[in-house]
């Protein structure tokens, strides 16, 4: 068979989200060391830095790490957003047989680890904690599945990448929920009329992408202020981005042909430079291309490079670093209780799940789709490191040996997920003779 030379949609997403989860774990490496080094003091204090902006009148100022986890984890908020809005409409997830299969798998990988933590809570002090083994780290996940290479099915890929953005749903909600502060309405009720003039505008045809920054500034701003977390306000933004064209297939072909024509047959200056002329047809192939481009895969495909490859490394280098060893304050039972629930939680939960919708046939699993791959890729769901790491940031804001217990319960569950998943998607899988053919 002759190599494929292009790459489905899917097939990019997954080879970024892997190469993001190499980044991802030279970051944490990177944290851990730096965290326990001679130089560890550096390292808490460049987080701790305050920038903002400071006036006679106005101030706002907020440590590095904040500005980290508040900021740049809007914007990846955002880009799951868009995800989410593109997989309901026209993705993996647009209707009730595709959803069916992740949904079940989300719900099992959700709900059992949440059960796990409350069972083994014995601290009211660390019940906040529960929402932290609730979500699964895409990227981390889809790097180990795609060292496996064509050992697993893509099928598996699109189940392992469906389930955990409901996962995500799931955990965006617990965090709008369960994990914001006291709300100030006022603000609150500004920011929601803008975002509905935003989703008016976007009902009505019209979208601007400096209208939607300079909107989503004010909103991010006004989410931070009122108490709901300002990531909240990513998501809600990404809503408002349409994602229909201006103009059709057909009508941007036949603009494209006249746009060549017009090109072809302007006047050449005899210099290495485009005639004015030229440059005006130039700029009415941007125009019509603009219009042909959907905004929200056009925002989607901007943003997920600098996601993937800046934000979330940098999101772990700032919250990675744990001093390993370093406390005597480290909340045992909390690490012990977390590590269980990423690993037991996740692969009993989704297996379990999954398995019994099957059997009293509510969903259907694909053919080429074994039930040790369900297993493993359920362990691997025990990955939460992002996520997890965030919801942990906010369970115990103001406890930090909490947060390093929960850190520390993260990575360790983490790694073991990651280690039982990959052993047993090694043992169970081996390439297909038409998958090993070029």
């Amino acid at each position: 068979m002759i190599k494929k030379v292009f790459l489905t949609p899917f097939q990019k997403f997954v080879k970024i989200e892997s190469f993001s989860g190499i980044l991802l774990m030279l970051a944490t490496v990177l944290a851990l060391i730096w965290a326990n080094s001679p130089y560890g003091d550096v390292y808490r204090e460049i987080w701790q830095y305050e920038i903002g902006i400071v006036t006679e009148s106005f101030e706002f100022k907020k440590p590095l790490i904040l500005w980290i986890n508040d900021g740049l984890m809007a914007i990846f908020f955002f880009l799951i957003g868009l995800e989410i809005k593109r997989e309901l409409l026209i993705g993996e997830l647009n209707s009730p047989k595709k959803i069916a299969f992740p949904l079940v798998g989300a719900i099992g990988g959700m709900l059992v680890p949440v059960v796990f933590f409350l069972l083994l809570n014995q601290n009211p002090d660390t019940f906040k904690g529960w929402g932290i083994p609730m979500a699964t780290d895409i990227a981390f996940s889809l790097a180990i599945l795609n060292v496996l290479g064509k050992r697993v099915p893509l099928s598996l890929k699109v189940f392992l990448t469906a389930f955990a953005i409901v996962d995500d749903i799931g955990a965006v909600l617990v965090i709008a929920l369960f994990y914001s502060g006291t709300i100030n309405t006022t603000l609150l009720l500004i920011a929601l009329v803008m975002l509905s003039v935003l989703y008016f505008l976007s009902y009505r045809g019209y979208y601007s992408k400096f209208v939607m920054f300079f909107f989503g500034i004010i909103i991010w701003f006004l989410f931070l202020k009122s108490g709901i977390h300002p990531t909240v306000a990513g998501i809600l933004l990404a809503f408002s981005v349409p994602i229909r064209q201006k103009i059709d297939t057909s009508t941007f072909l036949e603009q494209l042909e006249k746009v060549y024509n017009d090109i072809k047959n302007a006047s050449v200056l005899q210099k290495p430079i485009l005639s004015t002329e030229q440059i005006q047809h130039i700029d009415d192939l941007e125009d019509w291309s603009s219009k042909f481009q959907s905004p929200l895969q056009h925002l989607e495909h901007n943003l997920h490079g600098w996601v993937a490859y800046f934000i979330i490394p940098i999101f772990a280098l700032a919250n990675a670093g744990v001093l390993i060893g370093g406390s005597d304050n480290l909340d045992t039972a909390l690490v012990t209780n977390i590590v269980i629930c990423l690993i037991l939680g996740k692969g009993i939960g989704i297996t379990s799940i999954v398995m019994l919708a099957k059997k009293i046939k509510l969903i259907e699993i694909p053919n080429d789709i074994s039930f040790k791959q369900i297993l493993g890729v359920a362990f691997l769901a025990g990955i939460g490191f992002t996520m997890a790491i965030f919801i942990a940031s906010l369970a115990f804001a103001s406890t930090p040996e909490y947060v390093d217990s929960a850190k520390i319960g993260i990575l360790l569950g983490s790694f073991i997920s990651a280690i039982i998943g990959y052993v047993i998607l090694r043992l169970d899988s081996k390439p297909s003779i038409s998958q090993t053919r070029d």
